[in-house]
Parts: C-alpha cells; sequence; structure tokens
C-alpha cells in the first residue's frame, strides 16, 4: 500500500478558480482620489496629490486662493465612474463653512482637506467628505 500524500491545493490555484467579479450597476470602482494619489476629471484633466491633510489654516487661504475647490462628488454617465464636484465660485464660502466645521470632528460626517496641483499649475482644494 502507497503512502502517497495529496497535493495541497495552493492559494494561487484556489484564487484562479475562483469565477471573475461580477461588475455592479454604477460603475466601476475606482480608488478615491486621496488614496489613487490623484484623478482625471471629466474633462481629461490629470490632478495630482502634492498635500494632505492640510492645516485648517493653509485650507482657508486655499478655499479663497485656490483655482478650483471640490466637495463631495457625481457619477458621471460618460466615465462610467464616480467623480469630485467642482464648485461655482459662489458656493464657495458656505463650503468651506461647512468643511471646517465638520474638520476633525468627533462624529460623522467627517470632512478632510487635500491640496491637488495640475501640470499646468492650476492648484485644487479636494474636501473629502466621509462617514
Amino acid at each position: 500500500m502507497s503512502k502517497k500524500r495529496e497535493r495541497a491545493v495552493t492559494l494561487a490555484e484556489m484564487v484562479a478558480a475562483m469565477p471573475p467579479p461580477v461588475e455592479e450597476s454604477g460603475g466601476r470602482y475606482v480608488l478615491p482620489p486621496v488614496t489613487a494619489r490623484g484623478f482625471t476629471d471629466a474633462d481629461g484633466c490629470y490632478w495630482r496629490l502634492a498635500r494632505g491633510p492640510l492645516d485648517p489654516r493653509r485650507a482657508k487661504r486655499l478655499a479663497a486662493d485656490a483655482d478650483v475647490m471640490s466637495m463631495g462628488e457625481y457619477y458621471d454617465d460618460q466615465a462610467e465612474w464616480w467623480l469630485p464636484r467642482f464648485l461655482a465660485d459662489a458656493e464657495r464660502p458656505a463650503a468651506w463653512l461647512e468643511a471646517r466645521a465638520r474638520s476633525g470632528a468627533a462624529d460623522l460626517p467627517v470632512h478632510e482637506a487635500y491640496e491637488f496641483t495640475a501640470d499646468d499649475g492650476r492648484v485644487l482644494l479636494f474636501i473629502e467628505t466621509y462617514c
């Protein structure tokens, strides 16, 4: 009688045998801009993470001086993924007050400010909101 042991299945073989993930409605999964350290907006401009989370004083300066400010996100049907929502100049003061009130909050949601830059030199104040 042979005492030959059965070969153990490796992790790579188990992963290879798994069915491919099913794409859920609502678009592809894309890493959040901060996690990905950058993102491409709907106009094709690439924004690279420069620094953050920002000190509230720097974020306050950028709320007034940055070329673009973003808070929240929206689903882009053409790109088929979620993109940051850029604010109109009139929306920026109220959005900054809301973000400042929620920055570092002990309860949810929490807002954190990040600075992104584009290749053309523009600066984006990106307010990330998460629960």
